[in-house]
């Protein structure tokens, strides 16, 4: 849906650019659009392994199983099936951490493996799979570091003073996004029960 309506959207900006005259300024500003975009890209390139790599060797090293630990009082509340059976735990952790340092797409395939072993084979989302993906997608950061590294690539040179900004907009975002998961969940637990 959304290539469709981005696709109507450049399609009616490339008519209007010739109603208006400015089809040689359209093309041009295509032009540097596309090269800054492959210049940010490739400075991202290099945060995103760096984040990517930390979180594997934690992973390896075992910095995941320790945080899985610490993280086990509120990992009971957010994912009580999955801390009862340790399927897709450690995974989910992990993405949260992964979350937390702003690096989404370390994120991602974490989150992927733990959907994958909380689903254990099932069609239908189970509750933690659903506030798995609900935390991945909110996801609130301590250190959003893609949102600083495209500031730095931007040219910005205060990088950080966006951090308490961040911190309530993320958090306020978590707080509801749980709690809206949490009500769902015992609503349709209801239904069904």
């Amino acid at each position: 849906m959304l290539g469709i309506l981005f696709s109507i959207i450049c399609i009616l900006s490339f008519v209007w650019s010739i109603f208006a005259g400015t089809t040689a300024d359209m093309a041009a500003a295509v032009l540097d659009g596309a090269g800054r975009a492959v210049e940010v890209t490739l400075s991202l390139i290099g945060v995103m392994s760096l984040w990517s790599g930390v979180m594997e060797v934690l992973r390896e090293a075992g910095g995941i199983g320790l945080l899985a630990k610490l993280l086990r009082p509120a990992a009971r509340f957010l994912f009580p099936t999955a801390s009862r059976t340790g399927k897709g735990l450690d995974a989910a952790v992990a993405c949260i951490a992964a979350n937390l340092l702003g690096i989404g797409n370390a994120a991602t395939p974490l989150g992927i493996e733990a959907i994958r072993e909380m689903q254990d084979g099932s069609d239908i989302a189970s509750d933690d799979a659903v506030m798995l993906t609900v935390l991945n997608t909110a996801s609130f950061s301590l250190l959003p570091t893609t949102v600083i590294a495209l500031r730095r690539a931007a040219g910005a040179s205060l990088l950080f003073e966006l951090l308490p900004a961040v911190w309530m907009c993320s958090g306020v975002g978590t707080l509801c996004a749980v709690g809206t998961v949490k009500l769902l969940c015992a609503i349709g637990g209801k239904k069904h029960g």
